[in-house]
């Protein structure tokens, strides 16, 4: 077998995947349906299980704890349970309460992150110094990039996809030659791919090859080159195509956020 060692950085945290989750299902972050909530974080922790990646221990707790908040909720409440009401406030306590307010907490902390990266941002394009004459400069215009709208919790859902439709399409009986091939090698076959063609790629054209081992191989690579910013993905619309394409020269790849 083949051991792939990866480490993505963009994993920011379990409740972090519970927000992209929440907002991706268009969910009431005060009502949460536990069991679709649980049952699409298992599969993006499979995934992640497919793919070889290093599973932190926290994304495991959130885990066990998503199954025991369903099974609370899905067990019958007895009278006796009942009778413990909260006469002061007025309402039975939600299993759910508790994850809420992390979630709501969270959430006040990411905004503000943001809020303070586009400020410094902001301030990182103000300089104090004499003028100084830059009509050389405006000779070369290059066309402004708008801000990266595929995350890493996209492409992990595109790769899912892809993995069902590969299992569709599986032929009832074949024989395969089996090639290793190295995360280095496909990712520079991957950039002779893109510079070939004019304009983007779609990303499941990236996948020629059915085998487990090719497409995971594949996936780790496309992570990596965005990663050194030399390609970028985008997405026109929710869960809609990705398409890939090369960094040309002289511009900057955007990454992951």
């Amino acid at each position: 077998m083949i051991h792939y060692n990866v480490k993505i950085d963009a994993f920011e945290g379990p409740l972090d995947l519970l927000l992209h989750l929440i907002n991706r299902l268009e969910i009431d972050i005060y009502d949460i349906p536990v069991a679709q909530i649980t049952e699409q974080y298992l599969i993006y922790i499979k995934t992640m299980t497919v793919l070889k990646l290093d599973i932190a221990s926290e994304f495991l707790v959130m885990a066990a704890s998503l199954l025991a908040i369903k099974s609370k909720m899905l067990l019958p409440k007895h009278e006796e349970e009942l009778d413990e009401f909260d006469s002061e406030m007025g309402y039975e306590e939600d299993p759910r309460d508790e994850l809420v307010e992390r979630l709501i907490e969270y959430r006040k902390y990411k905004e503000a992150a943001h809020d303070l990266k586009s400020l410094e941002e902001e301030r990182g394009l103000m300089f104090t110094k004499p003028p100084s004459d830059l009509s050389d400069l405006a000779k070369e215009k290059h066309p402004e990039r708008t801000e990266l709208n595929v995350t890493l919790y996209d492409m992990l859902a595109a790769f899912q996809k892809l993995l069902r439709r590969k299992r569709l399409q599986r032929p009832m009986s074949t024989k395969i030659a089996r090639q290793e091939i190295s995360i280095e090698v496909r990712m520079s076959e991957i950039m002779n791919e893109l510079k070939d063609i004019t304009g983007r790629r779609n990303f499941n054209d990236l996948f020629s090859i059915a085998t487990k081992d090719h497409i995971v191989v594949t996936f780790l690579a496309v992570l990596e080159l965005i990663k050194r910013k030399e390609i970028d993905v985008e997405q026109q619309e929710n869960f809609g195509d990705i398409f890939v394409h090369a960094v040309k020269e002289g511009e900057q790849g955007l990454g992951y956020n």
